[in-house]
């Protein structure tokens, strides 16, 4: 199943929320969904699931969401780590989300052992911690099998442990040919978790890439050459439009993607290199440039000629 959004906008006043936003998820693929507080997040995900009213339509397999019978088994949602009836029990709590479904008892047994909540299965949801209603909303989200897994903020109140376990179920979920698709701030999980990420800022598309692709353009991604004379190294470089600045007492950061071509220049040169190092930017990173506003995605994969 593929999900399509198609031109979603919402508005507060004189506030865009959220404004066009066209993007495709795909099967077999885990999508992270980034973007600073009060991005649109939330309000995206709610359009998509026809919660909030807006402009524009999502259509799961060509489809609007309310043309699939049941909805349960086209995608299960978690938005909020507290939608749950404060005194009825966690189990009668699945019970209830199953009969949408015709899902069976052994089905509930099933995801409540999956998400670890056999010791409370029978309390009230009212006294559980953060991370206990986080387990209860996947558990919700999970009971139908669903085609398309959308999730806000899973991660919220979890311990590492659970974060853990969490990021390796939504990789094999994806890997049986499943959508997910996941906010989080936690941008280091989501290195480790995605394969895609579409980032917004303010409402708006500002990114719809390969996790790879997007932390590859960042300016952040840099070679350290450490030398015996950075400076006769640096005009070399510069010569050639090369930017590098100075790092230590005899390094250079150079905004360059292939090491061989530095090594070429300095022995040019008879410049003796002591370390080269090619320094991989973080997803924090290249997120971070991006939205803050300072978009240096500059770093390119060609390398000058090389003149004496």
């Amino acid at each position: 199943m593929s999900v399509e959004a198609i031109g979603l906008g919402k508005s507060y006043g004189s506030t865009r929320a959220v404004d066009d936003l066209t993007f495709r998820l795909e099967p077999g693929v885990v999508t992270g969904f980034l973007g600073p507080n009060g991005a649109g997040k939330s309000t995206t995900m709610r359009l998509m699931l026809g919660l909030d009213k807006g402009d524009g339509q999502t259509l799961w397999d060509g489809k609007k969401l309310t043309e699939h019978k049941p909805v349960s088994k086209v995608v299960g949602a978690h938005l909020d780590a507290k939608f749950f009836h404060p005194s009825r029990s966690a189990r009668n709590h699945l019970k209830m989300l199953a009969q949408e479904a015709s899902i069976p008892s052994s089905r509930i047994d099933e995801v409540i052992s999956l998400v670890g909540l056999q010791d409370v299965a029978k309390k009230a949801p009212g006294g559980f911690s953060l991370g206990m209603g986080q387990r209860l909303g996947l558990a919700g989200a999970l009971l139908a099998q669903p085609k398309v897994m959308l999730l806000d903020e899973p991660a919220n109140g979890l311990d590492p442990q659970s974060i853990q376990w969490l990021r390796d179920f939504l990789r094999h979920y994806a890997s049986q040919g499943n959508v997910v698709f996941v906010s989080s701030h936690l941008l280091s999980e989501m290195q480790l978790m995605a394969d895609h990420l579409i980032v917004i800022a303010k409402g708006k598309m500002v990114a719809n890439d390969s996790l790879a692709a997007f932390v590859a353009r960042s300016s952040g991604n840099d070679i350290l050459v450490r030398c015996s004379d950075p400076a006769k190294l640096a005009a070399a470089m510069a010569s050639v439009g090369v930017h590098c600045v100075p790092e230590g007492a005899d390094g250079l950061a150079v905004q360059l993607a292939n090491t061989d071509w530095i090594g070429d220049a300095a022995f040019k040169y008879g410049i003796t290199v002591y370390e080269l190092t090619k320094r991989t930017a973080s997803l924090e990173d290249a997120f971070l440039e991006l939205t803050s506003g300072d978009q240096q995605f500059q770093l390119g994969s060609s390398a000058p000629e090389v003149t004496s």
